[in-house]
């Protein structure tokens, strides 16, 4: 899996052996598009020890150096929780489809560097929590955001999954007639634990500034486009079909991501 090479060896092999265990029930069939539109989402979370993030920060800097001048090919993302509880990392890579977990190359750069991430990096993690996501391409936005610096993330754990897909359906059918377009990317996070989203939706930023822009949420757009009445039903259809739901926003950390 192309998140390994921070990770010692064994920890690799039990989060592959864990992924493929967890291919199960929720893997959400939307999809009108070929499978090779979608993409799965590696994330990484890192949560830093109190007092540790300007040392967490520096080893990622080193290993990140040490990897890219052994001519490292892995290209990953890092992003930092802007709200919270603690202080959270979360790194980010990508797969074309499932088959990639089935290689396993030997990366020559990540085994040379593999010191500095066990010296410099893990003595400041407290805790490290790995999931994986798929994209779900039928209602999410066509292309990625060009020079994206902020995202923030709409997360929801479901009870029933008929009245969601119907409701995020109509949704994305409405943004894209009525809203100028889908704003974000939806994901269907396979397996996890308890605490882990069955969903989210991930809307991209090119800066902060972006957020003080007086823009109409997709409620406000869909009762335009619908009538008061109908969006007020689709809103309790969508609030029954949950159990919770949470959001975070992330900035772009560029001196620690390579791409």
């Amino acid at each position: 899996m192309k998140t390994k090479y921070l990770y010692p060896k064994s920890s690799l092999q039990l989060q592959k052996f864990t992924i493929i265990l967890l291919l199960v029930t929720f893997c959400l069939p939307l999809s009108l598009l070929s499978q090779s539109n979608r993409r799965m989402l590696n994330l990484t979370e890192f949560t830093v020890k109190m007092g540790h993030n300007s040392q967490f920060k520096e080893g990622v800097k080193m290993w990140k150096k040490c990897y890219n001048d052994n001519n490292g090919t892995f290209k990953w993302n890092m992003w930092q929780r802007f709200q919270g509880e603690g202080n959270v990392y979360v790194l980010t890579s990508t797969m074309n489809n499932w088959a990639e977990l089935d290689k396993d190359d030997e990366d020559t750069a990540s085994n040379n560097c593999r010191s500095k991430a066990m010296d410099f990096i893990w003595p400041h993690v407290e805790k490290v929590q790995y999931n994986l996501a798929e994209s779900i391409p039928e209602i999410s936005r066509p292309s990625p955001l060009e020079g994206t610096k902020v995202v923030w993330t709409y997360n929801v754990k479901i009870s029933d999954y008929s009245a969601f897909k119907e409701v995020t359906k109509e949704i994305s059918s409405t943004m894209r007639s009525s809203g100028g377009g889908i704003r974000g990317t939806w994901y269907n996070v396979v397996g996890g634990g308890p605490d882990v989203a069955d969903f989210f939706i991930a809307i991209p930023f090119v800066n902060f500034a972006e957020l003080d822009k007086d823009t109409d949420g997709v409620w406000e757009v869909y009762e335009k486009a619908h009538g008061k009445k109908k969006a007020d039903e689709l809103r309790a259809k969508f609030r029954s079909a949950l159990i919770s739901d949470w959001a975070y926003l992330y900035s772009y950390m560029e001196d620690l991501s390579s791409n």
